[in-house]
């Protein structure tokens, strides 16, 4: 199908001011509006054209559990989504540790034509935090970061072993902060409700004791450490003062952590059961002030599909996550522009820039005469409900069913590939 774009607004965060005109999408392409001839095309009024948002915190589960997720329905859920582009987690079924694995998989990924999909490796081996992979051999073959995420190396020699091998490299470090001597067995959130629901909690200092560590031996190596799905307030402080001493760390946060307290677990049950998990309403304001400010720099979704059965296995056995890809972008547009917490610019520099300074990816301008895909288009004002029988994602983990945003992002099948 042929769009017409009538008074679309592009924002380019590389450009001083934003540029409204009517353009058009032919051929999977962006135009101007006087290259779409008399074929036939639909219209669509106000609609913002920017850079392609980035979501840097995926999991495929391809290789190995293919039930839950796999290339392509990550790929079409991540379309939908509003996103061009995708870095996967390595923790699928083998890891992604080798550089004969990774090539693999970026073999079978360059096939795929709705999103470019990236691929991070393991820093140790079988992601069993005792050996470190042959980073300088992965880092050879293209990968951009390392990461065990799902888990993280508990052994402090270790990680400083993996954080001056990064620094050499030039790669960032993707780190799960998590003190599995803490966090196990909590499912939950230590406090007031996993009490109520007489559950075991994770205190915040698994989360914070992992993260002060890490930003220490970032210090120490001179290693850039991105913080994954930050959910806590000390993190947050831990997080203010590595940037006050110029140290090279970033953070993420997930909509999850944003919209949601660990108050949502007494009524959603294991749809509502996350690593690491849902905090109290002074953790989501901080980290709300934290990504409104600056000092998290990146929006990420933390996409974990699971099947029905295994989230359906109670809370002492179901795994944890929640499916994201699909719910991210109404979210923040609604719960953060349209809210009033920050500009339309600063949301796509969350989702479309924070991502790419990290992984030291250009940020391509947004022109005409680029491919569609390789941008994201957004109706900022236009009602959307979140369907989650409606997703392309295989996964239905995802407690948002039903939920009413103002804005959404607006995708254009492509028959083409995008490279």
């Amino acid at each position: 199908m042929n769009f017409l774009l009538r008074n679309a607004t592009l924002i380019d965060l590389g450009a001083p001011a934003d540029v409204t005109a009517d353009l058009a999408v032919r051929d999977g392409l962006l135009l101007p509006a006087s290259e779409l001839g008399s074929e036939e095309f639909q219209e669509l009024e106000g609609c913002v054209v920017t850079h392609g948002f980035m979501d840097m915190h995926v999991h495929l589960r391809d290789p190995g559990q293919t039930y839950k997720e796999d290339m392509e329905s990550a790929a079409r859920a991540a379309h939908r989504g509003g996103f061009s582009d995708v870095l996967a987690m390595p923790n699928t079924v083998p890891p992604i540790d080798t550089p004969s694995r990774y090539l693999e998989l970026m073999e079978r990924a360059a096939s795929i034509r709705q999103v470019r999909i990236h691929q991070s490796a393991a820093m140790t081996e079988g992601r069993q935090g005792r050996r470190m992979t042959d980073m300088e051999a992965l880092a050879a073959v293209g990968v951009l970061a390392f990461s065990d995420d799902g888990s993280t190396p508990q052994d402090r020699h270790l990680m400083r072993d993996i954080m001056q091998a990064a620094a050499e490299l030039q790669r960032p470090i993707i780190d799960h902060c998590e003190n599995l001597s803490l966090s196990k067995p909590g499912v939950m959130h230590e406090g007031a409700v996993s009490r109520e629901l007489n559950l075991p909690g994770q205190p915040r200092l698994a989360e914070e004791s992992i993260a002060a560590r890490d930003i220490e031996l970032a210090q120490d190596t001179g290693c850039r450490i991105h913080l994954q799905h930050i959910s806590s307030a000390g993190t947050v402080k831990l997080l203010r003062e590595a940037k006050r001493h110029g140290l090279s760390v970033s953070a993420e946060v997930c909509p999850h952590h944003l919209f949601m307290t660990d108050e949502w677990c007494k009524t959603h049950g294991t749809n509502a059961k996350m690593a690491p998990p849902l905090r109290e309403e002074s953790d989501r304001q901080a980290l709300l002030e934290a990504l409104c400010e600056g000092t998290v720099e990146v929006i990420a979704t933390d996409h974990a599909p699971h099947a029905a059965a295994e989230k359906a296995r109670g809370w002492m056995e179901a795994p944890f996550g929640i499916v994201g890809l699909e719910a991210a972008v109404p979210l923040c547009l609604d719960g953060l522009v349209n809210s009033g917490r920050m500009s339309l610019r600063q949301l796509i520099d969350r989702f479309a820039a924070g991502p790419r300074r990290l992984l030291n990816l250009p940020l391509e301008p947004v022109a005409t005469g680029s491919p569609i895909n390789r941008l994201t288009l957004l109706l900022p004002e236009a009602p959307h409900v979140i369907r989650v029988a409606n997703f392309a994602s295989k996964g239905r983990n995802c407690p948002y069913d039903g939920w009413k945003c103002l804005g959404h992002p607006f995708f254009i099948e492509s028959t083409e590939n995008p490279e």
